[in-house]
């Protein structure tokens, strides 16, 4: 059975006995059609359910279309989504929409999937970063796209960026357990080479420089694969001869990976995640939270004021975090 085609502006403009231009006028939002008309016309595109191509459209008009496109990683993370929807929720208030593509978490794939999104002439880009390098937009800055980092700067590249306060996010985790007299405390992250984990592990090393404790490296378990079991690390880290006291996490999948392997081993060792998941406050998990909605309308407030504004200086724009207590970050030192 062949596939149905899709209506175009002709055929409703013959169900509805105008012409394509009047039809046109329509969808543009013209005042210049009479009201039955209008209705006539919109009647006949309910009935053969057509649906005006906008980025045609707009590409014909001025080589740009109304749509922001947006980059983000791993496609199963919820933090991805949470800010995806902030992002969306600003650009509906300012008539933008947004295109979502995913690299997943791949710097081979970004530039690809950059580009992919680029060749749809959106109005502005937003980008997740996972490559070490994003001086390949350079020219597309240059011919004035806007283009925002989000969550991780852009590297080598000028650009608006949105932020969390991951230093002093992680550092005040720290020193909520420093203060219950944990000094055997670990760090846990998968992937560990992204510049939010980078910065959270200089903020909990600040926070145990202040208390004497150093180097760290015995409590470290730090992985750059994704495939790599982030449980069974921690497993190992807990069965050494000097286990810690505490862990504290660099994202919110190590902490679920960490949560298991404490479970598994039956376990008292404190427990701080950072990024708030779903049912952590079910669980009596301690985290260092974030609105990623806001971290998301934040970016497209940034991209919206440089389509406005071209010239302006580059931005950097930080949300804050806080620690959220739960009860296992807030358990004293054992053993």
């Amino acid at each position: 059975m062949p596939n149905p085609t899709r209506s175009t502006i002709q055929d409703v403009a013959r169900l509805a006995g105008v012409s394509a231009k009047t039809v046109s006028r329509v969808f543009h939002g013209s005042d210049q059609v009479r009201p039955d008309t209008r209705e006539r016309v919109m009647a006949a595109a309910e009935r053969l359910r057509f649906r005006p191509n906008r980025v045609a459209r707009d590409l014909r008009r001025g080589g740009v279309t109304s749509t922001v496109g947006f980059v983000i990683g791993d496609i199963q993370n919820p933090f991805y989504f949470t800010v995806a929807g902030g992002i969306e929720y600003e650009l509906a208030q300012h008539g933008y929409t947004m295109l979502l593509a995913t690299t997943d978490d791949s710097a081979e794939t970004e530039r690809r999937v950059v580009d992919a999104v680029l060749s749809q002439g959106v109005r502005a880009l937003l980008l997740i970063p996972v490559a070490d390098d994003q001086s390949y937009l350079e020219g597309e800055r240059h011919f004035g796209t806007p283009i925002v980092g989000v969550d991780r700067p852009l590297e080598n590249l000028l650009s608006d960026t949105v932020l969390l306060t991951n230093r002093a996010g992680m550092a005040e985790a720290v020193r909520s357990l420093t203060a219950l007299g944990h000094r055997r405390i670990a760090f846990v992250a998968n992937p560990a080479s992204v510049h939010t984990v980078r910065e959270r592990l200089a903020g909990y090393r600040d926070a145990l420089a202040e208390v004497g404790v150093s180097p760290t490296d015995r409590w470290l378990s730090l992985g750059d694969d994704p495939a790599a079991s982030t449980r069974d690390a921690v497993v190992e880290l807990m069965r050494s001869s000097e286990p810690p006291t505490a862990i504290v996490t660099g994202n919110n999948r190590a902490t679920t990976a960490t949560l298991q392997a404490l479970r598994d081993l039956d376990s008292p060792c404190a427990l701080i995640g950072f990024d708030d998941f779903e049912l952590a406050e079910m669980l009596g998990i301690s985290v260092v939270a974030h609105d990623a909605h806001a971290l998301g309308r934040a970016a497209a407030l940034l991209a919206i004021d440089r389509i406005d504004r071209p010239t302006a200086p580059p931005r950097r724009v930080e949300i804050a975090t806080s620690l959220v207590q739960r009860g296992s970050g807030e358990r004293p030192p054992h053993g």
